[in-house]
């Protein structure tokens, strides 16, 4: 048989070379980004919401934080210096644009703090029924007297009816004109001159600048009326704070400087009984 040739040997093939990878850029975190956009906005939010009531809590949930934390980050939002700032800016544009100051705002608390609450309420000592009536006896006002005139003329035309006897006049007593805006008298057998306390509420449309400031409303009770005012002594707490006249100090038992406060009271120790050595 004839043999086979041999073929030439088989080129061995070529290694296909891979083809180089392009490093792989990292894109940026669109959601990151997004939330830090969004984190930023809210914080813009809490400053305008902050700036209408001054209100951190209340704040912090209109601008759309969470009821549950809404303290905590009104707290942090406000130890920002940004945040800080924001508001310090929005402040004093407000300021201008309703040219409140500080001066005018001072003024005002000063005004209602030391505003005479006698300008809004009197209490006066007034003359009694018997200081000014004839001989000091009981004094009526002119339809007081007509009703009691009425009342007798009534009293007698029934006893008549009855055939009951009715022989009297009527007593005017100490007559007319009782003015219970009158002082009292100081020859009144009855008050002794002391008269009757009587409570005047002032007419709102007379009152002062400084009693409007201080008058706060009224309401009807079945007492009477309540006149409601405005906190004086809190106004004046407040402007001693404003011009800085109050200090905290933390006080030291062993601080001789600022001794802690004491209450002066008396201890009343019983006498011991003579002894034999103090005899």
């Amino acid at each position: 048989m004839a043999a086979k040739k041999k073929g030439a040997p088989a080129k061995k093939s070529a290694a296909k070379k891979k083809p180089q990878q392009k490093p792989t850029l990292t894109k940026p975190d669109k959601p990151i980004r997004a939330k830090k956009s969004t984190e930023l906005s809210r914080q813009g939010l809490f400053v305008k919401e902050y700036l209408i009531d001054l209100n951190g809590r209340a704040a912090a949930v209109r601008a759309g934080y969470s009821e549950a934390t809404a303290r905590q980050m009104a707290y942090e939002l406000l130890g920002l210096q940004k945040i800080r700032d924001a508001v310090d800016k929005g402040m004093e544009a407000r300021a201008k644009r309703t040219d409140i100051t500080a001066d005018k705002v001072l003024e005002r608390m000063w005004a209602i703090a030391t505003a005479p609450a006698g300008d809004l309420i009197e209490m006066r000592r007034a003359c009694c029924r018997y200081c000014w009536g004839k001989n000091n006896r009981y004094q009526r006002t002119p339809r007081e007297m007509a009703e009691a005139v009425r009342d007798f003329e009534r009293a007698k035309i029934m006893a008549e009816a009855k055939n009951e006897n009715f022989s009297h006049e009527f007593d005017p007593q100490g007559g007319i004109g009782f003015d219970p805006r009158k002082d009292p008298s100081t020859d009144c057998p009855e008050c002794f001159g002391q008269g009757v306390e009587v409570v005047f509420p002032k007419d709102t449309r007379d009152l002062s600048p400084e009693a409007k400031l201080l008058y706060a409303g009224v309401k009807t009770t079945q007492h009477g009326l309540e006149i409601k005012t405005h906190d004086q002594a809190g106004m004046l707490i407040n402007v001693g704070k404003h011009l800085g006249m109050f200090t905290e100090r933390t006080l030291h038992g062993n601080d001789p400087n600022n001794p802690l406060p004491t209450t002066m009271g008396v201890i009343m120790v019983p006498a011991k009984k003579p002894t034999e050595d103090n005899e």
